[in-house]
């Protein structure tokens, strides 16, 4: 692949358990000792090694200071009491997961530290200075955090919380233990995989996110439209000037976006689910641990999307099985209906016939009644108007809605024709 301004290269990817190793390592990192040698109650800074002056800061790698001038911050904090009651009393003192800011304004930043305060002895035994060895803990305090957050995250996952909620508290999660300041967003694809739907950011402005929403997957397209299309990490460390945001590069200026590093989130058959981005303020090339929780926090989106899909494909199933038993229902009843039905006019049919050969013994001595002789139990007053006959030599006379029901009802009824002798000529045919 050919490599583009402001982004590295991606690195051939190790089998999945060596990288899940790889990424816990990377976030809990390997902590360096720091020390130094102070002296005098002034607490001089006499000698200190590499570690210790990176720690503070290279800008104030001095020594013959006084750690207060030094440090001042120290103070507010109560570290530089210690030390003057170790020097006072000759005791020891240690601290486990210590919290100390250290520089003022922008660039203070939040730390941990194991560490010790050991007295210093002359030959006499009088304390002189004090020895300060300490570990810092900051990044495996930090990765306990949010390995801990990665933990309630499946929880949430596993009581299959609405996806909105997962994606939210983890990009919250992320925002708020994250060393340096970075906005989250989580980006969903289509069914299709060619477009990318708001899933969560909820630290980016709103004009920013419906912008975003429903972007195109393709080479070029930003880092998230680009990272979905290639199936791999896209690193732009500089928006001013990488050509993948020629496009977009107004809106995140508006959007105060300086850099995004934008990783896929893929699927188990390895499908497109959707981009995991993380924004930052001003132009930044990542670090192992910036890749490493990507790609911990990435795995975790993964099962919430499919989860999502399982749930809404398992819905869709039973909206469709319910249609398919009511529509069963629906054909049961018709039936059941239409075999009523069927078996009324049977009946009626039987009736009407038994009218009929009732009628016809009656003919026999009336030809023609007054009245209708097709009614039913109770009769019919109406005149008889019509005469019918049927295939076994039965006629009768009747009213017309009577006839019209005997001929709906009752097999080979005909309307008999009495100028060609009715039944007569019927029974001589």
């Amino acid at each position: 692949m050919t490599a583009v301004p402001g982004q590295r290269p991606a690195a051939p990817r190790p089998a999945v358990g060596q990288a899940a190793e790889e990424d816990l390592r990377a976030l809990f990192g390997q902590s360096v000792a720091v020390f130094a040698s102070l002296a005098g109650p002034a607490h001089v800074v006499e000698t200190a090694n590499p570690a210790f002056f990176a720690t503070i800061g290279e800008e104030r790698a001095r020594t013959g200071i006084a750690i207060a001038e030094l440090m001042p911050e120290l103070a507010s904090q109560g570290f530089i009491s210690l030390l003057d009651q170790v020097y006072r009393t000759g005791e020891p003192y240690t601290g486990r997961d210590a919290r100390v800011v250290l520089g003022v304004g922008p660039h203070a930043r939040e730390a941990f530290f194991d560490f010790t305060y050991e007295p210093r002895r002359d030959a006499d035994g009088t304390v002189t200075g004090i020895w300060v060895i300490g570990v810092e803990t900051t990044q495996v305090k930090h990765a306990q955090r949010l390995m801990a957050e990665h933990g309630s995250l499946l929880q949430q996952i596993a009581r299959q919380a609405p996806l909105t909620d997962v994606l939210d508290g983890m990009a919250r999660c992320i925002e708020n233990l994250a060393p340096d300041e970075v906005l989250v967003s989580v980006l969903l694809a289509d069914p299709d995989g060619r477009h990318l739907r708001h899933g969560a950011a909820p630290s980016l402005p709103d004009f920013y996110n419906q912008a975003i929403d429903g972007i195109a997957t393709g080479e070029g397209v930003g880092s998230c439209g680009t990272a979905a299309h290639r199936r791999e990490p896209v690193i732009v460390t500089d928006i001013a000037t990488d050509p993948f945001w020629d496009a977009f590069r107004d809106l995140a200026e508006r959007a105060e976006l300086a850099a995004c590093w934008s990783t896929p989130i893929l699927a188990r058959d390895g499908s497109l689910l959707g981009t995991f981005a993380m924004y930052h303020r001003t132009p930044r090339v990542p670090r192992d641990t910036d890749l490493a929780l990507a790609r911990v926090f990435t795995g975790a989106a993964a099962l919430a999307i499919e989860r999502h899909h399982i749930e809404q494909a398992k819905a869709a199933a039973d909206v469709r099985a319910k249609a398919a038993h009511e529509e069963l229902a629906r054909a049961v009843r018709a039936e059941r209906e239409l075999r009523a039905e069927a078996e009324q006019r049977a009946a009626a049919a039987a009736d009407l016939a038994e009218r009929m050969r009732a009628a016809a013994t009656a003919h026999a001595a009336t030809p023609r009644p007054e009245q209708c002789q097709l009614g039913d139990a109770q009769g019919c007053d109406a005149p008889a108007e019509i005469k019918v006959a049927d295939s076994w030599g039965d006629s009768a006379w009747g009213c017309p809605a009577h006839v019209e029901e005997a001929i709906l009802n009752v097999r080979s009824v005909f309307i008999a024709n009495e100028e060609l002798g009715g039944l007569a000529a019927y029974l001589r045919r």
